[in-house]
């Protein structure tokens, strides 16, 4: 598989200038997410609006260039939409990332997030490109202890192929294939 199909422009332009990378004052949810599996770090804000629709989302944190671009891809998808389409999108992109649903028509529905679709070929990259997905779909699902909860975590007891991990729940990036360069 060639890199050039997962660091897409898109992904790239995301990651060198991010337009939601910032710490939100007074937000409605807040809900950290990590990923032990590459070192990828962040806490993503929600605001929602008197309409119940999401109004902001903001995000801060570090780690891999896909992770980044992700997390700010997801949050110019989300505002303006509600928390049940919301949580609905985070669904069709993890189905997407893991290679479960590849139909063009509904794959459009995640705009330019589509474009990560390739790093379902790339299962060591998995984990990154869902981490601010599945801390926004966690966030969404228990708003009222979003807060209060443990950090949602891409480590479910498996390693990057779905196999059981016995025992072991964190992987040296250094050694996973995931190369130095990409930090962001």
């Amino acid at each position: 598989m060639a890199n050039e199909n997962v660091y897409s422009r898109a992904l790239m332009d995301h990651v060198s200038n991010p337009d939601f990378k910032y710490k939100m004052d007074d937000p409605t949810l807040s809900h950290e997410g990590i990923n032990p599996s590459c070192g990828d770090d962040l806490v993503l804000d929600v605001r929602l609006g008197d309409d119940g629709k999401i109004a902001e989302v903001s995000w801060t944190g570090h780690g891999c260039a896909v992770s980044q671009g992700s997390a700010d891809m997801m949050s110019d998808l989300m505002v303006g939409e509600t928390p049940e389409n919301a949580r609905a999108l985070c669904h069709l992109f993890g189905k997407m990332i893991r290679g479960e649903e590849k139909d063009e028509s509904k794959l459009d529905e995640l705009d330019e997030a589509s474009c990560l679709e390739s790093i379902s070929h790339m299962p060591a990259r998995v984990k990154c490109a869902e981490l601010a997905w599945r801390t926004l779909d966690e966030m969404l699902a228990h708003p009222k202890t979003s807060e209060r909860t443990s950090p949602t975590s891409t480590e479910d007891g498996t390693d990057e192929s779905g196999n059981p991990l016995a025992g072991k729940t964190v992987v040296d990036c250094a050694t996973d294939g995931h190369g130095m360069g990409e930090r962001a």
